[in-house]
């Protein structure tokens, strides 16, 4: 990679833009930040943008980019999680932002690094460490007994021959490469090369997000978004399978309800909604998708924050 140019098209764009509505001045959060593309465009608009990712590469980049740019001081690249946003904005001593902004999962430059052990299109360690520490794939999958790998399978890569494939992966220990884990599994699947998926994508994602802890980042920067958005300040999340669209989905209609009483019960005090203008489901156009074939998955969800105060389960 240069410091040029993005090694990928950011999905959403111009639709993300829309939804947060940037104007010279706003701070918005790019939780994501990736290669930058959705806080290449925030800057373009004014907006002062705090960009978080835990992959030290991607700070590297962005440090590399934002230079040549001079745009300094208008973006500050956090080097953490954004689960971690509240402490981290509290310490640059920014208690309240107008914009959100999330792009979940995997980035396009870690899929496409054979080295970072992401995919299998190209044979690499088994790693699929967005942070590059702690447990890596091949730690999983060498360690982990049979019935917890089936149950990641099975929970996170809605894989229906979960148990199958574990005991596969068991067998055929010690695994060390993405092609090593693929052909186990494409084994204990009965793969056909005329099978239109690769049943080892089940397998990849559900360990992946097992590693990195992404539903769980994802739950708990939801609610520090809620946290942090000022009245009128705007979230958008892009999500790219279905358990991220189903927990988005939920966190923006529980938290646009007046309280969630049951009609079967006496009338309580309700508490006022946190969020209120929340949009349907907006998935890329075709043309975009003839772009950029990895948007095809993509579904974004956004909302407008309400004056009520964040909910105590955000906190």
């Amino acid at each position: 990679m240069t410091s040029s140019a993005a090694p990928h098209i950011p999905v959403l764009l111009e639709e993300v833009i829309a939804a947060l509505c940037p104007k010279p001045g706003d701070v918005i959060v790019d939780a994501t930040f990736g290669a930058g593309g959705y806080t290449r465009a925030l800057l373009d608009s004014g907006a002062t943008v705090h960009a978080f990712d835990r992959d030290p590469g991607a700070i590297a980049e962005g440090r590399g980019w934002a230079e040549a740019r001079a745009t300094p001081p208008r973006l500050v690249l956090h080097p953490r999680r954004f689960s971690e946003m509240v402490d981290a904005l509290a310490e640059a001593g920014v208690a309240q932002v107008d914009g959100v902004a999330m792009d979940i999962g995997v980035s396009s430059m870690q899929l496409d690094q054979a080295e970072r052990g992401f995919a299998f299109s190209a044979d690499g360690p088994l790693d699929m460490r967005m942070s590059r520490e702690g447990m890596s794939a091949a730690d999983f999958v060498n360690t982990a007994e049979a019935d917890e790998i089936a149950n990641v399978l099975y929970d996170f890569g809605e894989e229906r021959q979960s148990r199958r494939v574990a005991r596969a992966i068991v067998a055929a220990r010690p695994l060390e490469t993405t092609g090593d884990l693929a052909r186990v599994v494409r084994k204990a699947l009965g793969h056909k090369p005329t099978d239109k998926k690769d049943p080892a994508t089940r397998s990849f994602q559900a360990i992946r997000i097992h590693v990195n802890d992404e539903l769980g980042e994802l739950r708990t920067g939801l609610g520090a978004a809620e946290q942090l958005l000022r009245a009128g300040g705007r979230l958008a999340v892009v999500s790219f399978h279905s358990l991220e669209d189903r927990i988005v989905k939920r966190f923006l209609r529980d938290a646009s309800q007046r309280g969630g009483g049951s009609r079967h019960l006496p009338e309580i005090e309700q508490a006022a909604p946190v969020f209120e203008h929340v949009s349907k489901a907006i998935r890329p156009s075709q043309a975009e998708i003839d772009r950029n074939p990895r948007a095809r998955s993509s579904t974004l969800r956004f909302a407008t924050r309400t004056q009520a105060p964040a909910r105590k389960e955000a906190a």
